[in-house]
């Protein structure tokens, strides 16, 4: 099931400001937390899901990557709807209103994030996919600024406190007798702010990285298969793990073989007349040449099957099979000597004897006309 778009989550417009966005994930987190409806396992799911929406448009970075790409933008990006992110505007309502504190981990926000996944289309001929090979795929990703260590500060300079949260990291509201806590948005919960940002990454602790990865293709890999290099995704925020690198396969056509999971399939051009004397042809495949016995009276569309001869996909020791297919070709631009052998050869055939097929197919043209001319 496709999830249903943030803003309407919220129920905010796109052009929602950051106050705006609060205050709509503030009233619907206090209708649907799960203190207030116990048992209720729909409520607990839109909590969750009101939560992460929230996550995503509270953060500038992962707000613009939504608006550009969709949820795809924001995926991996981290947070998410847990247990232990109750905490982040309920710190104290339920010590305030309902009396014996949130049955939730008291914590202050990290602001960590896991670095997002990258993917890579990497398209491969089918005789590199049979046999593996080894690639170089050019890459851009966000990598941890070196300049200032990720941290978005200047070198020499310093960390200053948040004068929004006085260095918590988290911020209070008072509404009645309901007392709220949520991560301080001036700071995202770090509880210090950048005085002089770092000149590379201009405050934004990571920068953009274009490198090239040597990728080794194992053999037997097929369309649509992903290749997981672990940890060469972006990198992440705040101390936070990197993301992976998923290549992609995708096979390129083949002038001569059509693949079929371990099979191939290949279509064989016969001359008429092997087709009608029988005999032996040469057909290529990935193991080299190999030659095909053709026997007496073979028709256009007959496949033969050479055990083996395919490819021995990735997660299996059994090769598949060389499918061949019979093509028979008529021949063109005969001769008048030709044409009259041809001539001769046809008058000396019998239809029932040689044409078995043609004869039938005659047979059932005159039932079937035979049959419309009583039904008139």
């Amino acid at each position: 099931m496709a999830k249903e778009d943030y803003y309407g989550l919220l129920g905010v417009g796109r052009q929602a400001s950051q106050d705006d966005i609060r205050k709509a994930y503030r009233r619907l987190a206090m209708k649907y937390h799960p203190d207030r409806n116990k048992g209720d396992k729909q409520s607990e799911q839109k909590f969750k899901e009101i939560k992460e929406a929230y996550d995503a448009l509270s953060d500038e970075q992962k707000r613009a990557a939504y608006d550009r790409f969709g949820h795809a933008g924001v995926s991996g990006m981290g947070g998410g709807a847990g247990a232990g992110h109750y905490q982040d505007i309920f710190g104290d309502i339920f010590e305030n209103f309902f009396g014996g504190g949130s049955p939730f981990e008291q914590r202050r926000s990290t602001a960590v994030y896991r670095g997002s996944d990258i993917e890579y289309t990497l398209p491969l001929s089918l005789e590199e996919a049979a046999f593996g090979t080894e690639k170089k795929v050019p890459i851009a990703r966000m990598e941890t600024c070196a300049r200032c260590d990720g941290k978005g500060a200047e070198p020499g300079s310093k960390l200053k406190d948040c004068s929004t949260c006085g260095g918590s990291g988290r911020v209070g509201l008072q509404q009645g007798i309901i007392s709220f806590q949520q991560t301080c948005p001036a700071c995202q919960g770090r509880g210090q702010v950048v005085e002089t940002p770092c000149r590379e990454c201009l405050g934004r602790a990571r920068v953009e990285v274009k490198k090239t990865l040597s990728v080794k293709v194992p053999a037997g890999v097929d369309e649509g298969d992903n290749i997981r290099l672990a940890g060469e995704g972006e990198s992440g925020i705040g101390g936070g793990p990197a993301g992976d690198l998923y290549i992609q396969i995708r096979l390129r056509p083949h002038k001569m073989f059509t693949r079929h999971g371990k099979d191939l399939l290949i279509e064989v051009p016969i001359p008429f007349t092997l087709a009608s004397l029988g005999g032996e042809i040469e057909v290529p495949s990935l193991a080299g040449r190999l030659k095909l016995k053709i026997p007496q009276g073979t028709q256009s569309g007959k496949k033969f099957r050479m055990r083996g001869k395919g490819i021995r996909p990735l997660r299996s020791g059994v090769s598949g099979d060389l499918i061949c297919q019979a093509n028979v070709e008529t021949p063109v631009n005969l001769t008048a000597h030709q044409k009259e052998l041809l001539k001769e050869l046809d008058a000396s055939l019998s239809a029932r004897k040689h044409s078995p097929r043609t004869e039938n197919w005659v047979d059932n043209i005159k039932q079937f006309f035979n049959k419309f001319d009583l039904n008139l």
